[in-house]
């Protein structure tokens, strides 16, 4: 029983602690909803953080679980199982071109930052090419190559790091109109890389879409230009598909949308659907055969564990080509209430994404596209817009001037119904807030 406050001892993530009180307690979850301690029902309109794509309480993914536990659930990272075989065989099957093999790890942020530590032994290159709008983890080597504003707690960040305009055409960086740009930013990027020097660059890491640093998808064509700069330069391209992965934007893997082959491509997430923690790299035949004869010095405890790997295999038995297209369907849906919500609030700027990765961005002038919120902005709001969405009983993310959803693939269009109605009065509350 807990006697004590909620977070007496606890440090809670990616906050200022005291702001966090009263503290939301989860008791339990079904379906597409998730319950307080105190019963209160919340539509997850997040699949919790971008990771719950079954939903709460797939009874496969558990019943795997439950029959691994009671036959072996601590072993060695190096020794092989036979679900570790079987998951490695089955997920190189799925993704696409020659992406052969897999290093399994606990997490995105270890998958991310494992990624660029491979980078690095293949091509004996120090740097890193990174989105200024990106997130790709929270260990020093992926949080200080990201983007995103939280990486100015550890600034200078590691060594090798290099940042680039994004393909945001909401507000495009260089003042350019998508598709009469000619996806302008690549030639930019292109004129940065000389200037860097191309042979100094390992990687580029992109996000297919863009998820909590922006909500944005990257446009019709931009991936297989980057597909040709990386190989014009000998450069390895990386897919963050931590978020974007196993049917979230209506595809099994995102660049699937436009038949490019990254060389490495990074999972997590709705590996598992969050069930059990795990992360893994897949990389191209060419990058498994360097470390035939080379040492690979990487590895950890608990990688490809037991558990995990039954989780995982448990999950890919649910995401069906059914499922997926279930899962684009409901997306086309989605948006279509989210256009039209928009058409009920002029803060809504712009609502983008694709499949079930939506975001809103909320603006103070629509002609003027000028920000909610400031970036870099130590604002209150998006606190306040989450704790007024679990007053609506709905569980979204907000941060900055963003409202991003990311519901379970098994989601309804009563959900979505539901959903939007909530977020409909939410809207209205920040205008009042919000002096529009």
């Amino acid at each position: 029983m807990i006697t004590s406050s909620p977070r007496q001892h606890l440090l809670l993530p990616w906050t200022v602690q005291e702001r966090e009180d009263p503290v939301l307690e989860f008791d339990r979850g079904e379906g597409v909803y998730f319950f307080d301690r105190q019963g209160k029902r919340y539509l997850d309109l997040l699949s919790q953080l971008f990771h719950g794509n079954l939903g709460h309480g797939s009874r496969r993914v558990i019943d795997a679980i439950k029959r691994q536990a009671e036959r072996a659930s601590c072993i060695s990272p190096q020794v092989l199982t036979g679900e570790r075989i079987e998951l490695a065989e089955k997920l190189t099957k799925l993704a696409p071109g020659d992406l052969s093999k897999c290093f399994f790890v606990n997490s995105g942020s270890e998958a991310d930052d494992q990624a660029f530590i491979l980078a690095r032994l293949i091509t004996g290159r120090p740097k890193i090419f990174a989105k200024y709008r990106s997130y790709h983890g929270t260990t020093y080597g992926t949080l200080g190559v990201g983007g995103d504003p939280r990486r100015s707690a550890i600034e200078p960040g590691p060594a090798g790091t290099v940042r680039f305009f994004d393909p945001y055409c909401y507000r495009c960086d260089f003042d350019k109109k998508y598709p009469e740009c000619n996806i302008y930013c690549l030639d930019a990027l292109e004129n940065q890389l000389r200037l860097e020097n191309p042979a100094t660059v390992a990687a580029i890491v992109v996000e297919p879409v863009t998820g909590a640093a922006g909500g944005f998808p990257l446009p019709d064509g931009y991936l297989p230009r980057l597909r040709q700069l990386c190989d014009k330069y000998g450069i390895l391209l990386i897919a963050d598909e931590v978020i974007t992965g196993f049917g979230r934007t209506g595809k099994m893997f995102a660049v699937e949308h436009e038949n490019v082959v990254p060389d490495m491509m990074v999972l997590a997430k709705g590996l598992t659907s969050g069930y059990v923690p795990m992360g893994a790299v897949l990389v191209r035949e060419h990058i498994a055969r360097h470390f035939e004869s080379r040492m690979l010095p990487l590895g950890s405890t608990y990688a490809a564990h037991p558990l995990a790997c039954a989780a995982a295999l448990a999950c890919l038995e649910e995401y069906t080509p059914q499922l997926i297209d279930h899962a684009r369907k409901m997306g086309e849906l989605l948006f279509a209430r989210l256009r039209d919500l928009a058409g009920r609030h002029p803060m809504v700027g712009d609502v983008r994404g694709k499949g079930l990765l939506a975001c809103l961005e909320l603006v103070q002038d629509r002609g003027k596209k000028t920000p909610l919120v400031p970036a870099n902005t130590d604002s209150l709001l998006p606190l306040q817009i989450r704790r007024k969405s679990w007053e609506e009983g709905i569980h979204v993310l907000a941060r900055g001037s963003l409202i991003i959803l990311s519901p379970p693939l098994i989601l309804q269009p009563e959900h979505i119904e539901e959903g939007v109605a909530k977020l409909d009065r939410v809207l209205g509350w920040v205008e009042t807030a919000a002096d529009f």
